[in-house]
């Protein structure tokens, strides 16, 4: 009995790492073992600064408040302080 290979999932699992790698400089964006990689990598990327992005606007925000807090005469843990105690 001839080798049975799914090659439907194959070339589709490799289409969509390539169409991935859509818009990348060079080899990574059309061989497959490259573009595998630098997709991954730039997956691990995204992961990574969707937290940074959440820490980078929560710590903007504590400046925009506490600018706006000290403009009304209390620093920021003050004002957070009254707002939790209500």
């Amino acid at each position: 009995m001839p080798r049975s290979v799914n090659s439907v999932a194959s070339r589709n699992r490799r289409k969509k790492i390539l169409k991935a790698a859509k818009g990348y400089f060079g080899r990574r964006k059309n061989v497959y073992t490259v573009a595998k990689n630098a997709v991954e990598k730039g997956m691990l990327y995204a992961y990574r600064d969707r937290k940074n992005n959440k820490r980078n606007f929560r710590s903007l925000w504590i400046v925009r408040i506490n600018a706006a807090a000290r403009l009304n005469g209390m620093s920021y843990s003050q004002f957070m302080g009254k707002v939790k105690a209500n």
